[in-house]
């Protein structure tokens, strides 16, 4: 089965341009086309557009993933290479959780900051608040 370009943006929730620019970059190297030079999806690059935007997501650069698009077209001997990858993206997104928790913490403790502050009607309320009474 084919898709147009713009089922295909409908069904992911990516830009046309974005999916152009994808088909630019070479992450759709078997592609078909129309006559006329249209763009037919098929399952195989939706499964690759769910691939690029979860690499991208994790932090991973375009030539990065076309490297990796490469790979997958080199069949079994690079399956190595695609392992180690993902182990690298694993380990990459274990410490951008690390310090999105971070951020969680602090955003936690400001809001129960201003609810205590709002509460009382004044900061004044944390001036000589015992450490065990914050969260």
């Amino acid at each position: 089965m084919y898709y147009s370009i713009g089922e295909v943006a409908n069904q992911t929730g990516i830009n046309i341009s974005t999916l152009r620019y994808y088909d630019r970059e070479g992450l759709f190297p078997n592609m078909e086309r129309s006559g006329g030079g249209i763009r037919m999806f098929s399952d195989t690059e939706i499964e690759a557009i769910r691939i690029i935007e979860c690499l991208k997501t994790s932090g991973m650069p375009i030539k990065d993933i076309k490297q990796f698009l490469g790979w997958c077209q080199e069949g079994d001997g690079s399956l190595q290479r695609r392992r180690d990858m993902f182990y690298e993206r694993l380990e990459a997104v274990k410490k951008q959780m690390e310090e999105l928790q971070k951020v969680m913490d602090t955003i936690k403790f400001k809001c129960w900051y201003y609810d205590t502050a709002l509460a009382a009607g004044t900061e004044e309320v944390h001036k000589n608040m015992p450490l065990e009474n914050m969260p």
